[in-house]
């Protein structure tokens, strides 16, 4: 099997912020006491409770414009353009945001994905999918699938290198990506070149290492997740094929595209991050996969944070070694 551009890596990186411990552990203490109940909440008044949180976008000239579009069924995207592209089609990547499947959507992480492809170079697409418990399992995914289809069968016109598409997601955008490459694997649709898996939500199993661990005070807890899944899967049953809500009970993994695989080791989903990356790999999928000792759930998308700006430049360096890019990464 062709390896690409994982065929002489390391499979797992060490943290390069080890020594901002004591900033990460002010800014765990301020999310886990400011963040909302929600596992006491309806998913309108959860929803209403982290948009209230919201911080203004400051970094709004990241990129050169950022333009919103209606794809098949009125799936909603946002396309956004680096300021500098390199010579010929741009790289793409296909973002899935993370909001435990319930909330957030292109506005909460529109920052975020306007940094990623400032420090990409890449296209970055946004997709508005569908929520729960509106729209259950595997509602969501499909979404995530069909702008996938799109944006490879529409590169061309768009400016896009149809080879060198990523899809990528935090929390649950994660699982968003990784069950998206299934799908495309599965209907024999074009696949990505590969898959970013930020902090991934893999399966509801709530007994793993890290959900003892850290089940409790900080920040995402086993309650929150439990009613997340809850909403997504309108109860405890899963869709059929089971692995279009849980990646990781997949009958195989092989013939999936390589992944990058980043899990934070104060996360109750620390656990299942590096299960997926394991079982990738035996099925003969490249992966690389970091771990962050001492960095937390949804250290990638806060605005300012010192501890996680070494995990990003690492990010950043990780997309351009797929997409094989060589250049000077900015902050």
């Amino acid at each position: 099997m062709n390896k690409g551009p994982f065929s002489n890596m390391a499979s797992t990186g060490s943290d390069p912020s080890a020594s901002w411990l004591g900033e990460a552990d002010r800014m765990l203490g301020l999310l886990h006491e400011g963040f909302p109940a929600i596992q006491d909440m309806d998913a309108v008044d959860a929803r209403a409770a982290v948009a209230a949180r919201a911080r203004p976008v400051e970094n709004i000239d990241d990129v050169r414009s950022a333009e919103d579009r209606r794809i098949a069924d009125g799936l909603r995207v946002r396309i956004y353009r680096p300021w500098s592209e390199p010579q010929g089609e741009t790289p793409a990547i296909l973002f899935l945001h993370g909001g435990g499947f319930v909330f957030c959507s292109i506005e909460s992480h529109d920052g975020f994905c306007r940094r990623v492809s400032k420090n990409t170079s890449s296209v970055v697409v946004s997709v508005d999918y569908r929520l729960a418990p509106e729209h259950r399992a595997p509602a969501a995914a499909e979404d995530a699938y069909l702008a996938l289809t799109w944006l490879s069968d529409n590169a061309a016109e768009l400016g896009l290198d149809r080879n060198r598409i990523l899809v990528a997601g935090d929390s649950a955008g994660g699982n968003l990506a990784a069950v998206a490459c299934l799908m495309a694997r599965d209907r024999g649709s074009a696949m990505p070149l590969g898959q970013v898996l930020i902090y991934p939500v893999i399966a509801p199993d709530f007994q793993t290492e890290s959900y003892r661990s850290y089940a409790t005070g900080y920040f995402n807890t086993r309650a929150a997740m439990q009613w997340y899944w809850c909403h997504y899967l309108g109860g405890e049953k899963l869709p059929e094929p089971a692995e279009y809500a849980a990646p990781l009970w997949a009958a195989t993994h092989s013939g999936l595209p390589p992944a990058l695989v980043y899990t934070a080791g104060r996360d109750p989903l620390c656990s299942e991050g590096e299960q997926y990356a394991t079982a990738l790999r035996a099925a003969g999928v490249p992966v690389r996969h970091r771990n962050f000792p001492d960095l937390f759930h949804g250290f990638a998308t806060i605005p300012g944070f010192g501890p996680a700006e070494g995990a990003l430049k690492v990010l950043w360096r990780d997309i351009d070694g797929f997409l094989g890019l060589q250049k000077e990464v900015s902050a």
